[in-house]
């Protein structure tokens, strides 16, 4: 009896259920769309933050004090702690391994740079890095990194060198200050500086085979393969500093607390989320007598702008969905106003407040279903059209928020209805059968 009363109900007014499924169905498709972008905007921003650089920086916890002059460290090549080459692929053994994008090993030897010309040598500094570079991982595995992933930024006039040979990439500002210049094919002559000045390697030959523009410190150097450098400074397999490329997560109160004080239960859940403090945290376990810092410029920024995004894709959400109740809270006014005489004859036929209650709270799940549904569909195709206009692919639907927006547009019904509803049931039958 019940169902027969709230079917033939749901059937009157077809053009009211109409414009309250329609703002329900609008409602959802804005709040699937912008949740459907908000849970791919953490991963895709954190992508195109990458192209910032690395994020943190590993070095030697028992190093001496640096002696750095525009970003160049000069202390002597036999002074200083160093990292072993052979530990970096443990990098891809951490619980957020796969977060780990890319790394790169450097190494700064104070050199004395000289052309095949009559021009005098000229002392700078040798930067041995990588730039392609395959690491061997603990499982077995193969995993290709260096300049190229940690500092995509990087400008090449001509090509970069081969990490494996005898080549080497001059920066643009010593290429241009070197008495005659140097270009690209040239021959240069690479000697390390020890203590005041003197020859502590035999010289090495290296092909120019570009001049490269980062806009720092490389652009006053003259960079090699990481073997190179390796072999000047008398530190075979060894290196001072490393850059490394996360995917990390904004940083809340539970990222910036201290491990020690975390609860079990806590510890898990900073552990589990690919905080830049955890990550960091994972990396010395794997590397011990390391320090692991964020790069705090590229780290900051990264955080303010993924919690700013976030936080204006929830403010849209919850602006569609009040939108939506205040259109369902309409048409439910409406509603009432319209069936005052039906109402009036069923609670004088003996219908008690309740059943008058269930019957149009079941209308409106009614419609909640069907409008929900229905901005579900268009909410991912919205999803899809920001994803490609926004981030230049499009955001995948995802099914998980398909209950999510049923349950969305049947408490915005509900909210919606509340005051209506409660008015309804209010309705004296009396006054409304006397024609009142």
């Amino acid at each position: 009896m019940f169902a027969r009363l709230v079917g033939e109900s749901f059937l009157r007014n077809p053009r009211r259920k109409l414009l309250t499924a329609a703002a329900l169905a609008v409602g959802m498709a804005v709040a699937t769309a912008t949740l459907t972008v908000a849970l791919e905007v953490g991963d895709r921003l954190a992508r195109e933050f990458r192209s910032l650089g690395a994020n943190l920086l590993v070095t030697p916890q028992s190093d001496t004090l640096p002696l750095e002059i525009g970003g160049v460290d000069y202390r002597p090549v036999d002074e200083g702690a160093y990292l072993n080459e052979a530990d970096v692929g443990k990098l891809k053994t951490i619980f957020w391994r796969h977060n780990i994008l890319g790394f790169t090993p450097f190494l700064d030897v104070p050199a004395v740079i000289h052309t095949s010309g009559e021009h005098p040598a000229v002392q700078t500094t040798l930067i041995g890095t990588w730039y392609e570079h395959e690491v061997a991982v603990p499982d077995g595995t193969k995993f290709k990194t260096g300049a190229s992933a940690t500092h995509p930024w990087w400008k090449i006039r001509g090509k970069w060198f081969r990490d494996d040979a005898n080549e080497c990439v001059v920066g643009v500002k010593f290429a241009t200050t070197y008495p005659g210049g140097i270009t690209p094919g040239e021959t240069i002559s690479v000697m390390s500086r020890a203590g005041r000045g003197e020859a502590a390697a035999d010289a090495l030959s290296l092909v120019v085979t570009g001049i490269v523009s980062t806009g720092g410190a490389e652009d006053q150097a003259v960079m090699a393969p990481l073997s190179v450098a390796q072999k000047l400074s008398g530190h075979p397999g060894q290196f001072r500093q490393l850059f490394v490329s996360a995917l990390t997560k904004p940083a809340d109160k539970l990222a910036s607390r201290d491990p020690q004080s975390l609860t079990p239960t806590e510890y898990d859940q900073w552990f589990c989320s690919p905080y830049i403090s955890s990550i960091s945290f994972q990396i010395r376990q794997v590397l011990p007598g390391t320090d692991v810092r964020a790069i705090r410029r590229v780290a900051e920024s990264e955080g303010r702008i993924l919690s700013r995004v976030s936080t204006l894709l929830w403010i849209v959400t919850v602006a569609a969905l009040v939108g939506a109740a205040l259109a369902v809270a309409a048409t439910s006014a409406t509603t009432v106003l319209e069936r005052r005489g039906e109402i009036g004859i069923m609670k004088a036929i003996g219908a008690n407040n309740t059943i008058v209650a269930a019957i149009f709270l079941a209308e409106q799940m009614m419609l909640a279903m069907a409008g929900g549904t229905i901005g579900f569909v268009f909410g991912a195709g919205l999803a899809r059209v920001l994803g490609e206009s926004v981030f230049g692919t499009a955001a995948p639907p995802r099914m998980i928020l398909l209950p999510v927006a049923l349950g969305l547009a049947a408490i915005v019904a509900i909210l919606g209805s509340l005051i209506p509803l409660r008015r309804a049931v209010q309705l004296d039958p009396a006054p409304i059968l006397r024609g009142e």
